[in-house]
């Protein structure tokens, strides 16, 4: 997602013109990617493993083994192939003049969650059936691929003047959204014990959220880069503004956010029957809970464009390029955010006793 912001902006700019640039841009952004998702997805993995041993005791060796090689190979992979869409996609923006910016960053969330879990699904299944009859090597050989093409791919990126800067400075923000991300993993860990298909409508509110949000990150970015210098704020607007100057009427990209906002609710509505009627066979959703759902996405929602309007603004005023560190935050946020309030959601339900699949059980009762 930080790939497809970068790159938008820069097409916004008329910066990717010369074949040559274009072509150093590309090598370059994947090189740094391939080195953020071997980096991220190892210690995401040993952050799984550690919670792992709090909560359920002591790991196995064939496990811990499995789970690191599994989220490296689909991290690395995954991301080599969403790069390649997400730049076709930039170059046919560019080419038939729309805005990348509404295009390529939704689309990076969307695909990159389908294709990593499938991908991850997939791997694992593979890996582990491979350990129960030829033990771990397997997972030594993959391990070990990955530590000799990490200096490899850093030495690309090193060399490239345009990803250059952000292997330096870059590490903060993914790193911070791992460990938010953690956070909305504990949240979504204990509210699959207590609620009712809290796991079917968890990935919808993350989702929309974390697409939405950055559409929003990416042009304001984008219209920072167009219309000031790094460190100075436009005149047009202010690091904290009030909210309702941000979302709905005030700064000019209040309109997007305006827009954002409006589109979320028919979105989540038809997605939640859509993934109900998935789960169940038959539609089982009342009013109380769509209107409770409705509530807390809309505050997810709101929450995180107001934060990504301080965020984006803040970072461009201390000299940080909000294409390269506001997204990861952003996204991350939205899962914690909106696994907490889908769970507030529900104990809300629960409540009142309109609890979600309550009336199916009580007919088969």
């Amino acid at each position: 997602m930080c790939l497809a912001s970068r790159l938008s902006t820069q097409v916004n700019l008329g910066n990717m013109c010369s074949r040559k640039e274009v072509i150093g841009m590309i090598v370059g952004n994947v090189a740094l990617v391939q080195v953020q998702a071997t980096v991220a997805s190892f210690l995401v993995s040993l952050f799984a493993i550690s919670v792992g041993a709090i909560m359920n005791g002591p790991l196995r060796l064939e496990h811990v083994m499995l789970l690191t090689s599994s989220a490296m190979f689909t991290a690395t992979s995954s991301c080599f192939v969403l790069d390649f869409v997400l730049v076709a996609v930039i170059l046919l923006s560019q080419k038939y003049r729309l805005n990348p910016d509404n295009m390529a960053t939704p689309l990076a969330a969307s695909i990159g969650d389908v294709v990593s879990i499938s991908l991850l699904s997939f791997i694992a299944s593979i890996l582990f059936d491979h350990i129960k009859i030829h033990g771990l090597w397997v997972t030594y050989v993959v391990l070990a691929c990955y530590m000799f093409l990490l200096p490899l791919w850093i030495i690309v990126v090193l060399k490239n003047k345009y990803t250059r800067p952000i292997l330096k400075t870059g590490w903060v923000p993914v790193l911070s959204a791992l460990c938010i991300s953690g956070l909305g993993g504990l949240v979504l860990d204990a509210a699959v014990e207590i609620f009712n298909g809290f796991v079917v409508f968890q990935p919808i509110i993350n989702g929309i959220g974390g697409n939405l949000v950055s559409v929003q990150a990416s042009k304001i970015s984008t219209m920072l880069h167009q219309t000031s210098i790094i460190g100075i704020i436009p005149p047009h607007t202010k690091i904290f503004e009030y909210p309702w100057r941000a979302l709905f009427k005030g700064v000019p990209y209040a309109n997007t956010a305006r827009i954002l906002i409006g589109m979320s609710i028919p979105g989540n509505i038809i997605f939640i029957f859509v993934a109900d009627y998935i789960h169940i066979g038959q539609t089982s959703i009342t009013l109380p809970f769509v209107l409770t759902y409705v509530a807390a996405s809309l505050l997810q929602i709101m929450l995180l464009l107001y934060i990504a309007h301080i965020i984006v603004h803040a970072m461009w005023k201390w000299k940080i390029d909000p294409d390269n560190s506001s997204i990861p935050y952003l996204t991350a946020l939205g899962d914690l955010l909106g696994s907490s309030f889908l769970a507030l959601a529900f104990l809300f339900l629960l409540s009142i006793n309109r609890e979600y699949g309550a009336d199916l059980l009580n007919a088969a009762n």
